[in-house]
């Protein structure tokens, strides 16, 4: 399995390491095919991860500008911590912050959901963001990353290639002496164009429609309580947990190693065979409130598969539009 850039230095689109395919049989033309098939997509794969040390030299280089932005996209449950408090009191120098509360879909009854193009190209673009610029992601959680495969996620599917997650996010970049700064940035405004591309997003219906087509694999990103239903949903009134009929569970904190960092491409791969779950057919990512979903959209892309789709409205609009038959609990007599 090909995989998407683990490189970190420079900036721009880089060439992805791929196995060497040692052990074959001689004469397989067609694996030689495939693999350098795999090869061409993923020279054209943005990196999808820098490490702490690249952006801490960009810092250093003054490289931060139009060409490069810093995001904190930090977001805490309400009565915990405060993201933007803890923003302004330190973050990244030169990071702005993306408040997902303010980019999305406000008028929706249901979490998280997407702006408009509009909206989401009026919001980046005050943020200093174009077309041309490298984008760099990071949040404040414990777990190393929470929020930011989101917004990386968010800039994908309105068209934005060159965009990346801060691998190990805010925690390992204090854990490592990096500088910090209490100042807010100021960018100047820039003009960002916004095109949805709707392979990477599926709606209710969509989803609804896979129930009985089964075109798409099911792959949900939450802990494996709250997928089966014998475990609440955090923060929920009038949510019951349990997960949509015929999904898989693939809990997202799994896709991290203890210290906060993405694992290898390698386990990754590893971890979607032990669940059957083949890379090679079309996947559809969901978790709450289309979320943590990104983090199985940002895992895949590490193993070469960068067309991953996020059902946006997730369990929470699924919990509250379907029918009942589709929503599966082991709580409540077996139905959410």
């Amino acid at each position: 399995m090909v995989w998407a850039g683990r490189g970190v230095a420079g900036s721009g689109f880089e060439p992805a390491n791929f196995s060497s395919g040692q052990g074959r049989a001689p004469g397989r033309r067609r694996g030689r095919v495939t693999r350098r098939a795999e090869t061409m997509v993923q020279q054209m794969l943005y990196r999808a991860l820098v490490s702490t040390k690249w952006l801490a030299e960009s810092v250093r280089s003054g490289k931060l500008g139009p060409g490069l932005r810093v995001l904190d996209a930090s977001w805490y449950s309400p009565g915990t911590r405060q993201a933007r408090k803890e923003y302004l009191e330190r973050h990244v120098p030169g990071a702005s912050f993306f408040d997902i509360e303010e980019c999305r879909d406000t008028a929706s009854p249901y979490e998280m959901m997407l702006p408009s193009e509009a909206g989401f190209a009026d919001y980046v673009g005050r943020l200093g963001i174009s077309n041309d610029t490298h984008v760099v992601v990071y949040d404040g959680d414990h777990l190393g990353s929470f929020y930011a495969p989101r917004v990386w996620w968010m800039f994908r599917v309105f068209g934005h290639r060159t965009v990346s997650v801060l691998n190990g996010g805010f925690r390992n970049w204090l854990k490592e002496g990096h500088p910090v700064t209490s100042e807010p940035s100021c960018p100047e405004p820039a003009i960002f164009k916004a095109t949805l591309d709707r392979s990477l997003f599926k709606t209710y219906e969509q989803v609804l429609e896979n129930l009985e087509s089964k075109r798409f694999q099911l792959v949900d990103s939450r802990a494996q309580g709250r997928y089966l239903g014998t475990e609440p949903e955090p923060d929920a009134v009038g949510l019951d947990s349990g997960h949509i009929r015929g999904s898989i569970n693939m809990p997202f904190i799994n896709f991290l190693t203890e210290d906060g960092f993405e694992k290898s491409p390698e386990e990754l791969c590893a971890m979607f065979q032990a669940k059957k779950v083949d890379l090679a057919q079309p996947l559809i990512a969901t978790c709450r409130k289309g979320v943590t979903a990104c983090h199985i959209a940002l895992a895949a892309y590490l193993c070469g598969k960068p067309d991953v789709a996020v059902y946006d409205g997730s369990w929470f609009e699924w919990f509250h539009r379907a029918p009942p038959e589709t929503r599966v609990s082991q709580g409540k007599g077996g139905k959410a």
